[in-house]
């Protein structure tokens, strides 16, 4: 009886799938995103100005489907998605990552503004008729956050395995997780700001914080490789933006960011 007792557990050991745990995996990830952002008042502050640009509108930059993305000298180029994790036990999972989004200011848009600056009206800013608008001219500010607007974060995520329900019998050749996650972390990036004429400050900078929430859908392949595609949205606000060479010349914003991600990966245990 003992030895037949040894027997079937050595049976049980051997037909478990190595899909059916996750605990003491690693995983790693690369892919790219598009992104949406909420509009936002912009406030600029400086030694002989300040003032405020009211629901600025901005979007991403996107480069497409494109060889940059996984060469190693240009990898920063398109808008990426960097992630590595840790399976703390078969359904929750911890990661550290990189969101390289890309942010750019809508230019030529009239926008209120509440404020001062000098040389009012050098800039081809002026709106005729409405002392209290702007022009977005590039003469008068070009605001971008494109090398880029990098979400260095945390996360937590929860994933569970939904094959059954595509009646999927072998998860180790084909298997279908969904997956839901919440993150925190700063915002690092390199601000493109040409301001009144001024020289921008062109370095990364520790700028502010994000919060964010995911849910993804995950088909892993072989064990060992997967695609997922994510929906993911979240609150960023950056009170010390450095857009010139001046440390005086400071920005601050804050809004809403939705994105989209494409991501592939491999996961794999130690």
């Amino acid at each position: 009886m003992f030895i037949n007792t040894l027997t079937a557990q050595e049976e049980i050991k051997v037909q478990e799938k190595y899909t059916a745990h996750n605990k003491g995996k690693f995983f790693v990830s690369w892919g790219g995103n598009r992104d949406s952002y909420s509009k936002s008042d912009i406030t600029f502050k400086g030694a002989d100005y300040n003032f405020t640009l009211k629901d600025v509108q901005a979007v991403d930059k996107p480069k497409g489907w494109h060889m940059d993305y996984i060469n190693p000298t240009k990898m920063t180029i398109p808008q990426t998605n960097f992630r590595l994790g840790y399976f703390l036990n078969d359904h929750y999972s911890v990661t550290i990552g990189l969101d390289h989004m890309k942010y750019v200011m809508v230019q030529d848009r009239a926008v209120d503004i509440d404020g001062y600056y000098p040389n009012k009206g050098s800039y081809d800013e002026t709106v005729t008729g409405n002392p209290d608008q702007v022009l977005l001219t590039e003469k008068f500010l070009k605001f971008e956050h494109t090398d880029g607007l990098n979400y260095i974060n945390t996360e937590v995520s929860r994933h569970d395995d939904i094959s059954k329900i595509f009646k999927i019998g072998n998860t180790d050749k084909i298997q279908i997780n969904l997956t839901e996650g919440v993150g925190v972390g700063v915002l690092y990036p390199k601000t493109n700001a040409t301001l009144l004429g001024k020289d921008r400050h062109d370095d990364f900078h520790v700028s502010g914080f994000g919060t964010s929430v995911k849910a993804g859908l995950n088909i892993t392949f072989f064990k060992h490789f997967y695609v997922q595609g994510e929906l993911k949205g979240g609150y960023i606000n950056m009170q010390d933006i450095r857009t010139t060479q001046n440390p005086e010349d400071k920005a601050s914003q804050d809004f809403f960011f939705f994105q989209r991600i494409i991501a592939f990966g491999g996961i794999f245990r130690i």
